[in-house]
């Protein structure tokens, strides 16, 4: 039945007795009736105009939607898009989660090292060259400097971090290079300790401070000793090129803790580092990364995404961008037990001087082999043995080349120096050393080198 074909009474009686005429009309008509008075609505709204037909259409939508449900006619469930808002940022990758895991757990650990130095109060004035020459006073004044007492002032900052409980930390050398300078540790939780200088490496760049652990009185009434949270060491001789490593340090000695994140970008390096107070020092094997480390930085951690620390930021390269320096944490754990053991930093002493050996230095001094070490007083004229040493002791002597120790072949990429880190004081080893073209074996009893 259309919608013209009503009988001409009905809609009187429809209208008298509904309010809403359509829902009588829903009963009459049946569902493809209505199906086909849906499509005339969505017709009627698009030629009525944009905002006519929108709103003409969403009414009659909206009624023909009612009654369709009334006589048992489902339409399609409209899906609404919600927009969800995070309360809380949630990491993106896995890694991305490490990295926030590794500087909440390890930053407690970080600390700041704020050296500072009693330096004189330095006034300038001035003097007339010329007075009393002209009766009086000239136009001419010569500016002079002169001491007014000295004031304690801060004059530089590194980092470093806590490796036991009880307050050890590793720091470079080079931070606490000043005797007469006083270090103060600043924790992340804005604690500050007065650092005693424990030792410094006499062949590294290294060194251990102490800082005294706070005390309190327990529920019990016991006064004990609050542990410092430390930082776990890891594996620096498993390390990888391309492997993520995150630094966090005090930046610029003003921004503490600045996390930086990079990878390892080489292994095995040879650097000469140098900084203040005429420090320069040559350091081998040393780790070369591209996450940013600052001045200031030197001393804080290099770590793995494991939270372990694999290195010591020590150096970095001032006319390049990222081109940054760690001493591997191996070496520093050796420093750590000879501190806690000895209340030192000693090394073996062999007692030479020589020349690395290279194919360019062999064939200027028409040498018979391309590796070793050439036993030959410096230029500063020192005694190429060093007397009263466990060289002089053993039997070696100018001219001879040290080719192994141990076994061990010195050249370019293993050094002696290298060598000989791997042994203690008081240790004997076996030199296999060249000498008039025919190799000879000597028992050398190494000597102790300390700071």
């Amino acid at each position: 039945m259309a919608l013209n074909e009503l009988p001409p009474t009905e809609p009187k009686r429809i209208f008298k007795q509904d309010k809403n005429p359509l829902q009588k009309l829903a009963k009459k008509l049946g569902q493809s009736e209505l199906i086909s008075l849906l499509v005339l609505v969505v017709a009627i709204s698009s030629f009525s105009g944009f905002t006519a037909g929108a709103v003409v259409g969403g009414v009659l939508y909206q009624q023909v939607s009612t009654l369709l449900t009334q006589v048992g006619f489902e339409l399609p469930e409209r899906t609404i898009q919600e927009r969800v808002i995070e309360k809380e940022y949630i990491p993106q990758t896995t890694q991305e989660q490490k990295i926030i895991n590794v500087v909440e757990s390890v930053s407690p650990a970080v600390v700041s090292i704020i050296i500072t130095k009693d330096v004189p109060i330095i006034e300038q004035f001035f003097v007339d060259p010329f007075e009393g020459f002209f009766g009086g006073r000239s136009r001419f004044q010569i500016p002079q400097f002169r001491q007014q007492g000295i004031e304690r002032r801060e004059v530089g900052g590194g980092s470093g971090f806590i490796v036991s409980p009880d307050g050890l930390i590793i720091t470079n050398k080079h931070v606490v290079l000043d005797d007469e300078a006083e270090y103060t540790v600043f924790t992340t939780d804005g604690n500050s300790f007065t650092a005693r200088v424990l030792a410094k490496d006499p062949l590294q760049d290294l060194a251990v401070l102490k800082i005294d652990q706070e005390s309190i009185i327990d529920a019990d009434g016991n006064l004990t000793r609050v542990p410092f949270v430390s930082v776990v060491l890891g594996d620096s001789d498993i390390l990888k090129i391309g492997q993520t490593v995150i630094t966090i340090g005090n930046a610029l000695a003003e921004f503490r803790n600045t996390v930086s994140v990079g990878v390892i970008s080489g292994l095995g390096r040879t650097i000469t580092a140098s900084g203040s107070g005429n420090f320069v020092e040559t350091i081998e094997n040393v780790i070369q990364t591209d996450a940013a480390i600052n001045k200031g930085n030197s001393g804080g951690p290099l770590l793995n995404l494991a939270g372990e620390v694999i290195g010591i930021n020590t150096a970095t390269v001032l006319d390049a961008q990222n081109i940054g320096f760690a001493i591997p944490v191996n070496r520093a754990a050796r420093d750590i037990k000879q501190v806690m053991e000895l209340g030192k930093i000693v090394y073996p002493f062999l007692g030479v001087r020589y020349v690395e050996i290279i194919e360019a230095v062999a064939q200027e001094e028409n040498l018979s082999v391309t590796h070793g070490v050439w036993i030959k007083s410096g230029p500063d004229g020192k005694a190429a043995v060093v007397p009263g040493s466990a060289a002089e002791a053993a039997g070696i002597v100018a001219g001879d080349i040290i080719l192994e120790i141990n076994g061990e072949r010195i050249d370019k990429e293993n050094s002696l120096a290298n060598i000989l880190q791997q042994y203690n004081p008081d240790e004997e080893v076996v030199l296999k050393v060249l000498r008039d073209s025919e190799e000879h074996i000597f028992s050398v009893k190494l000597d102790e080198r300390s700071e």
